[in-house]
């Protein structure tokens, strides 16, 4: 979401989406509020910093990592104030291990991806921290209906060698599917052992669909736009996984319920299904990128989305 006021920006997506509420994230506020400073704020037992060139891993929890849960425990409370008594659901975002693999440092340099040990401890350190955050969320909304959704947006890359080292002129070794598989599902498990429902977005153009259907998410979040109708998705939707398509844009642009709607409509019945026959398995999103939107359009842009959605 745009802005630096947390509990606006939470009033907003309640008013606008109501039964589905997302916790917003706000990157505006600066690195510890954004996807990975939030994420590294979970971790269990392994610390982390905000160096020059970005993240990385430290022996101990740095000042940054600090602020990060810092703030997250501030913003935990708004939440906590505002949807106590929600009975809807309540949908937590974290970047996913091998999105943090190929986004932070190791103590001595260049991405943790290029690690085995390392890309694995973190995977680890992730999961312990997501069950305790879990917990604590169930705590403050006892009402709700959790699902955390696990963010790959570097996964596509990971698996197509094509993540620079930090020289700039090599790329990490691509991973082979059951390694990736394996760290997906430390998440995966995690989650529903705490009770809550583990979802995935990928908003890149090839979203590896049958691997994150097979690692245990019930629901794969990805940005129409960029998505083929082929037949994995058709194999996943038939395998019981739940698809919600970004099909809201999240920059400033002109778009209507019929609009978004139509889109929907289209990708489905390539794929030889009739959406309104998949409502109850469908939640239409905006996609990637709506921190960038002007305040107006991201509540035109979680209104389009929720009508879209009840359609």
């Amino acid at each position: 979401m745009p802005g630096e006021d947390y509990a606006e920006s939470l009033r907003v997506v309640v008013g606008e989406t109501g039964g589905l509420v997302a916790i917003p994230e706000l990157p505006a506020r600066g690195a510890h509020a954004a996807m990975v400073g939030r994420s590294l704020g979970l971790l269990d037992s392994l610390g982390a910093d905000l160096q020059p060139a970005g993240w990385r891993l430290v022996d101990h929890e740095g000042r940054d990592q600090r602020r990060a849960r810092s703030l997250l425990a501030q913003d935990l409370d708004v939440v906590e104030e505002q949807l106590q008594e929600h009975d809807g659901v309540v949908k937590q975002q974290v970047a996913g291990p091998w999105t943090l693999a190929a986004l932070v440092e190791r103590p001595r340099g260049d991405k943790v991806l290029g690690d085995h040990g390392a890309r694995r401890e973190l995977a680890e350190s992730l999961a312990e921290g997501l069950r305790a955050h879990v917990a604590d969320l169930h705590r403050r909304v006892p009402h709700a209906e959790l699902v955390v959704q696990v963010d790959e947006p570097m996964l596509p890359s990971v698996l197509a060698a094509a993540v620079p080292t930090a020289s700039g002129f090599g790329r990490h070794r691509s991973v082979d599917a059951p390694e990736a598989d394996a760290l997906l599902r430390l998440l995966t498990t995690a989650i529903t052992d705490g009770g809550a429902r583990p979802v995935t977005h990928c908003c890149a153009p090839d979203v590896p669909v049958a691997l994150l259907a097979g690692a245990g998410f019930t629901a794969l979040s990805f940005d129409l736009t960029l998505a083929a109708p082929a037949d994995v998705w058709a194999e996943a939707l038939e395998a019981g996984v739940d698809l919600w398509p970004g099909a809201v844009p999240s920059v400033d642009g002109q778009a209507s319920e019929r609009d978004v709607r139509q889109r929907v409509e289209a990708f489905f019945a390539r794929l030889g299904f009739d959406a309104e026959g998949l409502a109850d398995r469908l939640v239409v999103t905006p996609s990637c990128g709506l921190a960038g939107a002007s305040p107006a359009w991201a509540r035109t842009a979680l209104t389009l989305a929720e009508r879209a959605s009840a359609a």
